[in-house]
């Protein structure tokens, strides 16, 4: 009789992650790098800011209660419609004075351009500015 085969238990960098993106490919592979570095035990795919807000939002009205649901780490990227990556930031920052102790931000972004990293810093010179794809790299250097 065969012994059954123990399963390593997988220690995840964190509880829970989001990402926002508007292109359903990019969050698809951004999700399996996530996974695949165990970044994060339950990863949210948002495929647009306001959504993301919304659920943010629904999670602090809540209350203590949901405080278990709250992502630990969002990736935001920059160029979406309606509301965009610094739109994001910016409404997060000022809308969810709570979260900001839990919940860490970092852009994702396909842009190159200068200027949106002067944005970003502009509303908060701490967020992380990532060129997609993730890399086992940059996950290891995020805290």
């Amino acid at each position: 009789m065969k012994k059954p085969i123990k399963q390593k238990k997988v220690a995840f960098k964190h509880k829970i992650a989001m990402l926002i993106d508007d292109n359903d490919l990019d969050n698809m592979i951004n999700q399996k790098i996530l996974e695949a570095n165990a970044f994060a035990e339950i990863i949210y795919v948002n495929s647009s800011s306001m959504s993301a807000l919304e659920f943010l939002k629904n999670l602090e009205a809540s209350g203590s209660s949901s405080q278990h649901l709250l992502p630990d780490y969002i990736f935001v990227d920059l160029n979406m419609p309606i509301i965009d990556g610094v739109q994001f930031i910016d409404m997060f920052y000022k809308n969810n004075k709570p979260l900001l102790s839990k919940c860490k931000l970092a852009v994702l972004t396909s842009s190159i351009n200068p200027n949106d990293k002067v944005k970003v810093s502009n509303v908060d010179p701490q967020i992380p500015f990532i060129n997609k794809p993730l890399t086992s790299e940059i996950l290891s250097g995020l805290n």
